[in-house]
């Protein structure tokens, strides 16, 4: 069961003008269920993405990066993107690129654009081929129920081990022009920074230059998507896409240096980052959600990676889903996380409110059950101070229980 996953409400998902959502049932590995969805864009939008580091990534990945490059270089921009669930055309070779190709060149043709104007997506098994006649044949029905408020029904279409569709939207005023944001997001496992399985589609109604685009994109996944974990497995098709369809009212933005840029920056990532912990409340047998924030480092970087060992720790995860304050591990995970010249007698740690080491040490005014009644909520908040900086970084995460086992078990059955 998902942890503290809010209701969202389907009327309450605001629609982006210049951008419209369609979905059909193609049976691309279960009949009866959404698994390709269509999300086009009027001409003049700006779109951009970043994508997993695992060298193996998936071919919808890399035809995506090279349609991308070609706008960056003075080609069209995009106008369409494709999604399929159930299969994720990874680790198929050769004909796995062939079938991502197929599937821009058929979409292309029937909406009348370039094939290089489409991005695809895929997510599901890797290492089975994909069925790309269902595909196609899916693809008119997808088209045929284009609407500007399926965002819900979107967010259907892209779930594979996700108990609940992943959508939030905004509506914020900069400079006295209404913009209007909306996105949605799938994964529940295979969730690791670099980016964590998952997709992540976001849209917004303002202006931004293709250049201003490409680095906002950056900074809002680093920032949220590449600030999950649930497994410590880093999946061949993460991928992340921002589109800025040009519609409102406010001018466009061409600079990151803009008052503009820096407001839209921050309701992008806020956005991003709620699409993100949806992930993780949503995690494969999910008990507990887990925010951890390591503070005076050195830098950033160093914080990320000692948060990360923590959040990537499967003894520390089944402790904390038996509510176990076996709380060692926390400082285990800590020691070994690579930052070589840490002063481990400067490091305090919190569980919630409760000071639970002080120098290094066990902090002498601990006690076991207090401990114990933070580990038994849902919600936990671990807090790690280095003592030997300024920097900080949050991660977020949950617990390891026996039916992400189960779950991943059974993936294929």
């Amino acid at each position: 069961m998902a942890v503290n996953f809010p209701s969202i409400d389907p009327a309450a998902l605001h629609p982006v003008a210049g951008v419209t959502l369609g979905w059909a049932e193609a049976n691309i590995r279960k009949p009866n269920r959404k698994d390709v969805l269509v999300i086009r864009v009027d001409e003049g939008a700006s779109v951009a993405g970043a994508f997993t580091q695992n060298r193996f990534c998936a071919a919808p990945v890399t035809v995506c990066r090279e349609h991308l490059a070609a706008v960056s270089k003075g080609g069209k921009g995009i106008r369409a993107l494709v999604v399929n669930t159930g299969n994720a055309n990874a680790g198929t070779g050769e004909p796995g690129m062939a079938h991502a190709r197929a599937t821009c060149a058929e979409l292309a043709r029937l909406a009348g654009v370039d094939a290089q104007q489409i991005l695809p997506f895929s997510t599901g098994v890797i290492l089975e081929p994909l069925p790309i006649d269902r595909l196609k044949a899916g693809l008119p029905a997808a088209l045929a129920n284009q609407k500007a408020a399926h965002w819900f029904d979107a967010a259907q279409a892209i779930m594979t081990t996700d108990t609940l569709p992943k959508a939030a939207s905004r509506r914020v005023t900069i400079d006295g022009h209404v913009v209007t944001l909306s996105g949605i997001s799938k994964g529940a496992g295979m969730i690791r920074p670099n980016m964590a399985t998952m997709l992540g589609f976001l849209a917004f109604d303002a202006t931004v230059a293709q250049p201003v685009l490409d680095e906002l994109v950056k900074h809002v996944a680093d920032r949220s998507f590449n600030c999950i974990t649930i497994d410590g497995d880093t999946s061949t098709n993460d991928s992340f896409i921002l589109i800025a369809s040009g519609k409102s009212s406010l001018p466009a933005i061409t600079s990151t240096n803009s008052p503009a840029y820096a407001a839209l920056r921050d309701v992008v990532t806020e956005v991003a980052q709620e699409l993100a912990q949806l992930i993780v409340r949503d995690g494969e047998g999910a008990t507990k959600f887990m925010t951890i924030t390591v503070e005076g480092g050195k830098d950033a970087a160093e914080c990320r990676q000692i948060a990360y060992a923590i959040g990537h720790s499967p003894l520390v995860k089944t402790a904390f889903y038996a509510s176990d304050p076996n709380l060692g591990r926390i400082l285990a995970a800590i020691g070994y996380a690579g930052v070589t010249d840490l002063d481990v007698g400067k490091i305090d740690l919190y569980l919630d409110d409760v000071l639970v080491a002080k120098a290094g040490g066990r902090n002498p005014e601990y006690k076991e059950e207090d401990g114990q009644r933070v580990m038994k909520k849902s919600e936990i908040a671990i807090r790690v101070l280095l003592g030997r900086g300024n920097a900080a970084a949050t991660i977020w995460t949950c617990d390891l229980s026996h039916d992400y086992v189960s779950i991943n078990a059974d993936y294929r059955s």
